[in-house]
């Protein structure tokens, strides 16, 4: 995964997963994304510690963690708090990077 740096925010689409480190739940749903990142070979998500940025937890109006946060053509689509599985969160990387699923000559 990327760090989250604020130029980050920059850019018009990004995954950005929100955690915190002593949050039990949290490190389940990152095992998930490092599995997804692992078969892709690639770094798909950010990742950002929520206890650094208060302000962009209150100005997003992010609820809890962990929260993937879904940023595209500049908007917030989606805040996805329940993780569930790898299929699921596949179901959202279908939808907002199709890319990631174009056959590679």
């Amino acid at each position: 995964m990327k760090e989250f740096i604020q130029e980050t925010l920059d850019e018009k689409d990004i995954l950005l997963y929100i955690y915190t480190p002593f949050c039990g739940t949290c490190h389940l749903a990152r095992t998930m994304l490092e599995k997804i990142e692992s078969v892709h070979q690639a770094d798909i998500f950010y990742e950002m510690n929520a206890s650094l940025f208060p302000e962009f937890m209150q100005e997003n109006k992010i609820e809890s963690v962990p929260c993937l946060l879904i940023k595209k053509d500049n908007q917030i689509h989606e805040r996805i708090y329940a993780f569930h599985s790898i299929p699921n969160i596949y179901s959202y990387l279908i939808e907002y990077q199709p890319d990631l699923f174009k056959e590679k000559n």
